[in-house]
């Protein structure tokens, strides 16, 4: 069987892909689903004057801010209904599977199958609703007190109404978002929430690049800086595709049994444990628990604040110690945290149990599970260690060189990986394709005879 499937893959041709029209129908629909995205990212929320936003924005767009807006898709300097983006969604997604470690109910809804997570995604999203309408207020309250250089303000009319206005738009556009995501992952091909995080920080490269050649023509930044920095992006996409490919394989042996004459069983598999087995989310998770805090923040600085909250935002500027402190201590914590929700030790080595599996010279049971639970703990502390280099030392070089962000560990972290994802849904789609053309073929023969 695995040789077959080996076979099949090596085949998979554009001629395959044409003939695939359930995957053809998915990829249209996601590539819709993000244009639809892209449209709304343009639209501004009402009552904000673009080309005041667009001053204050080019003011403040060096430090944490020009990261938020990344991610949105240059929603926020916009100011578009799309400005919160999908953050406040996975918060909330943070927030209850912090709970459900702590909470027996929530623990239990989650285990109740398909219907318990539906309940439980349900939750999560009045979560979302109310982490978008606290959100979007500060950040209309922040908008309020905005000014450009030359006095002008970036709220045509404030006051009650345009605060209501901003909080439904904002907040809708978030909901609407979370909806799109759900629909690309049922009905597209990949995660919708990461290629809609993807699609913003994709759709900013082009002109981070003609930034980057523009500095390097007037002389700002040389020629030789330009093409190490380029040249270090091939090699950091390298070695995150290396990285995020590498596994270890455990080896599993299945006794042999007797049923009647024949023998069955006795064959090895393996039980591959990936070394980064959160792969993108620690980063993601990370920079929406540190973003918005410090975003509305700087908000408020702009007008000249003095005090903690002034330091506060001159410390967690970009590639600031404590900035970069905060961040990699959050990517560790989440590398730790989302593995040990999405891998349990303890029901894999049942499952073994169960099926008459064992690892060589480790007995079922506990031992199993402790053997376990020590392998990927190790795994963790590696692949915790690697988001780490990837997000933090890029942004160390790029604050030094003052480049555009865009070219940051994180940014190409989260394009690699949610590429790699959809791709290798796509071949999953084209694989499963061939094999339901296989199987009718042989039905075909078998009738035939």
């Amino acid at each position: 069987m695995a040789s077959a499937a080996e076979q099949l893959a090596s085949n998979i041709n554009f001629g395959a892909f044409s003939k695939a029209t359930e995957l053809k129908k998915r990829i249209w629909f996601t590539i819709f689903a993000l244009i639809v995205y892209r449209m709304g990212t343009y639209i501004p929320i009402p009552g904000i004057d673009p080309v005041v936003m667009e001053e204050i924005f080019a003011q403040n767009q060096g430090g944490i801010l020009g990261m938020f807006d990344m991610f949105a898709g240059g929603a926020l300097s916009r100011m578009t209904i799309f400005a919160l983006n999908i953050m406040p969604y996975i918060s909330a997604s943070i927030i209850m599977q912090l709970m459900r470690t702590v909470s027996k109910r929530l623990e239990t809804i989650w285990k109740e199958g398909e219907a318990g997570r539906k309940k439980f995604n349900q939750y999560t999203r009045y979560g979302t609703v109310l982490l978008a309408v606290l959100q979007s207020y500060g950040i209309a309250v922040g908008l309020e007190n905005l000014t450009s250089g030359v006095g002008g303000s970036a709220v045509i009319d404030p006051g009650i109404y345009f605060r209501f206005t901003a909080i439904v738009t904002m907040t809708g556009g978030t909901l609407f978002l979370m909806w799109l995501g759900e629909q690309v992952t049922a009905r597209g091909v990949g995660n919708g929430i990461s290629l809609i995080i993807m699609a913003g920080i994709v759709a900013a490269l082009p002109s981070a690049l003609a930034a980057t050649l523009e500095l390097g023509r007037t002389g700002a930044i040389s020629v030789g800086i330009i093409l190490l920095l380029l040249v270090g992006s091939v090699a950091v996409v390298a070695f995150i595709v290396f990285m995020e490919r590498a596994q270890r394989r455990i080896l599993v042996q299945y006794p042999k049994r007797q049923v009647g004459n024949r023998m069955f069983g006795g064959e090895a598999s393996h039980l591959p444990l990936k070394l980064n087995t959160s792969g993108v989310i620690p980063p993601i998770f990370a920079s929406s628990l540190l973003l918005l805090p410090i975003t509305i923040a700087q908000f408020s600085a702009t007008q000249g604040a003095t005090g903690w909250l002034a330091s506060f935002t001159a410390l967690l500027g970009r590639g600031q110690p404590a900035y970069l402190l905060i961040y990699g201590g959050l990517i560790v914590f989440f590398a730790y945290f989302y593995t040990a929700v999405v891998f349990n030790p303890v029901d894999t080595a049942d499952n073994l149990k169960k099926h008459g599996g064992f690892i060589p010279g480790i007995r079922p049971g506990k031992n199993t599970a402790d053997h376990l639970d020590f392998v990927l703990t190790r795994l963790t502390t590696i692949g915790a260690l690697y988001l780490v280099a990837v997000c933090l030392l890029p942004e160390i070089l790029i604050s030094r060189l003052a480049v555009p962000f865009y070219f940051g560990g994180t940014s190409l972290l989260i394009v690699v990986t949610v590429t790699m994802d959809t791709v290798t849904q796509i071949q999953s789609h084209l694989l499963a394709h061939q094999y339901e053309g296989l199987i009718r073929k042989s039905r075909l023969r078998g009738g035939k005879k």
